[in-house]
């Protein structure tokens, strides 16, 4: 078939490169100029399954109301708040209800450990060599974070995720970096979890994609679908249509406004989360891998020569105004953890991401109900975790093929329930 993927993210690249293998012709259209310059570009690059979650979880709401004036809160909402941004507030305040979460956990974390194994078998097959490195510790400053993650350890030790609880001496043995005048309490050692870089990973596989003759147009912005004569996508510039045998929708946050007109009210918010990237100053008083502070929700990973500390959760407020408080989070625990580790002097890049979220957590993948129109988003905060699984379900399906998991509950008729 004739498919266009709308977007250009590591969700669009993955999927474009799953259907170019099952002999597909493929046409990528990105607004950019290049390929993971938005959501993909700057993320944490954390790949751990186990801690794969929805945002909507009991107890948050209350979490979110004592963030409201902390000044290193880990969520934040901005002023001012759209009507759509309220409307979608809550909806995810009544998806936090103990069901739904522990449904939408299930969802999230069959997923995110399929989409670990692709990932393996496509860096593996293709010999694809990005910045990454194996393992994960999760960072207890109290014993009040240590019993705050208790339940989703039983859910860890329930799926058979390969985790153990440690003290701050075995903690230093993995990590031997950290600041050796920091006392915490404990940590969570993840050691098949990683961190690789995403936008590495996404640039490399585009051109694999390339390679099976996908075609990327870059600087190219659909501004409509038309479903009524066949498929058939207007360009910004270009009033003559160009049709399609199916197209998949990959456009992160702006994927919403360009489904309405089709009938189809898709909920996405634009959480943005930061991070910051430096080079090593010194490379031994850098982390090895990934590093995780529970109580501030930040990672910091090693990515080649740099580091890179990411984290925050903000809705609303302005899109384009970086928040200085979320960014001083980011440096006060890169330097509780790791002091001298970065060259910040030497000019760090600041960066902030609108990650497309759905109100209960897992993403849409599928078909949309027009005919033709497939959809792969809303994956939230988890987009490189989760991008080569959700990527292989949706070249299966729209191959006719049944996916290779459960994915019960990850189709357009959640939102219609």
């Amino acid at each position: 078939m004739k498919i266009a993927v709308i977007g250009a993210g590591i969700i669009g690249v993955t999927t474009a490169y799953e259907l170019a293998r099952d002999g597909h012709e493929v046409t990528v259209l990105e607004r950019r100029s290049a390929a993971a310059e938005e959501t993909s570009f700057a993320n944490a690059g954390v790949v751990a399954p186990g801690y794969v979650t929805p945002w909507a979880s009991p107890g948050m709401p209350s979490k979110v109301l004592q963030h409201l004036l902390s000044r290193h809160a880990p969520v934040k909402v901005g002023l001012p708040l759209s009507m759509s941004e309220l409307t979608w507030m809550w909806k995810w305040y009544q998806s936090c209800k103990l069901d739904s979460f522990v449904a939408n956990r299930a969802r999230l974390q069959r997923l995110a450990f399929y989409s670990r194994a692709r990932l393996h078998r496509i860096t593996a097959d293709l010999k694809l060599d990005y910045e990454r490195s194996e393992g994960c510790v999760v960072l207890l400053r109290r014993e009040r974070d240590s019993q705050g993650v208790q339940p989703g350890l039983q859910v860890m030790r329930e799926a058979g995720v390969s985790f153990k609880e440690i003290g701050p001496d075995e903690a230093r043995q993995i990590e031997p970096a950290l600041n050796p005048d920091m006392s915490f309490f404990g940590a969570i050692h993840l050691p098949e979890d990683e961190v690789g870089n995403c936008r590495q990973f996404a640039l490399l596989l585009k051109t694999e994609a390339q390679r099976l003759g996908v075609k990327f147009q870059f600087n190219t912005q659909v501004s409509r679908l038309n479903a009524s004569r066949g498929l058939a996508l207007t360009l910004i510039g270009d009033p003559k249509p160009h049709t399609y045998d199916a197209a998949v929708v990959c456009a992160g946050v702006d994927s919403a406004a360009l489904l309405m007109p089709l009938g189809l009210k898709i909920p996405l918010a634009a959480v943005h989360g930061y991070s910051v990237s430096a080079t090593l100053r010194e490379p031994l008083n850098a982390p090895r891998s990934a590093v995780m502070d529970e109580r501030y929700k930040v990672a910091i990973s090693r990515m080649g020569n740099r580091v890179r500390v990411a984290g925050s959760a903000e809705i609303g407020g302005s899109p384009h105004l970086k928040r200085a408080s979320s960014l001083q989070t980011l440096y006060k625990v890169l330097h509780d953890w790791f002091p001298g580790a970065a060259n910040l002097a030497g000019g760090a890049q600041e960066w902030k991401g609108a990650r497309p979220m759905l109100p209960d957590g897992p993403p849409i993948l599928g078909a949309s109900g027009v005919p033709g129109l497939w959809l792969n988003l809303g994956h939230g905060s988890s987009g490189w975790a989760l991008s080569c699984g959700s990527a292989r379900v949706v070249a299966n399906l729209i191959h006719g093929k049944a996916p290779d998991l459960d994915i019960s509950g990850l189709g357009i008729e959640r939102l219609q329930t």
